[in-house]
């Protein structure tokens, strides 16, 4: 049975994985990312699982609600106002982005659940009618996505604190 899901798993979604694990292993060194390009990575994750929902669930507000559920506990977990020290550069427009294999794990986990999902609505159909099914997919989701917007709320909030004077 895991031959026939593998063999039968577009080629672009394999393509997705590499892209995520190199992204995933960038992450774990230390560099220096435009503002701009840290949203990157949060918006990619985000769409996947929005659409990963969509496509399965629907729009409905329990959807949303378990969503904005878990969402709000990642945020929660991730934010740390005082938390390491974040270098901001804003002559240059970058911040300095602390090497962490988080960011690696959090993709892969999406990844998995979005990649579970549609081989358990492949294999079962009804399972898209299922409130437990429905209700933990889509808080998993929005615990990742919650973590990935709160990491970034960090370092926009350096930034933001940064005095415009310093970048002079």
């Amino acid at each position: 049975m895991l031959q026939q899901i593998v063999s039968h798993t577009p080629l672009y979604v394999w393509a997705l994985l590499a892209f995520l694990i190199y992204r995933g292993y960038l992450a774990a060194s230390d560099r220096e990312v435009s503002l701009r390009n840290l949203f990157i990575i949060p918006a990619v994750m985000l769409y996947l699982s929005v659409s990963g929902m969509q496509q399965y669930f629907g729009g409905g507000a329990t959807v949303w609600a378990c969503w904005l559920g878990g969402a709000a506990a990642g945020a929660a977990l991730a934010w740390r106002p005082h938390g390491a020290a974040i270098t901001v550069n804003r002559a240059a427009g970058t911040v300095v982005q602390r090497g962490s294999w988080t960011p690696l794990a959090l993709m892969m986990g999406i990844f998995a659940t979005k990649y579970t999902i549609a081989v358990l609505m492949a294999i079962h159909p009804a399972a898209a009618h299922d409130a437990t099914i429905v209700a933990a997919t889509c808080a998993i989701y929005g615990l990742f996505n919650g973590i990935f917007a709160g990491r970034l709320a960090r370092y926009v909030s350096a930034w933001l604190r940064q005095p415009v004077a310093v970048a002079a």
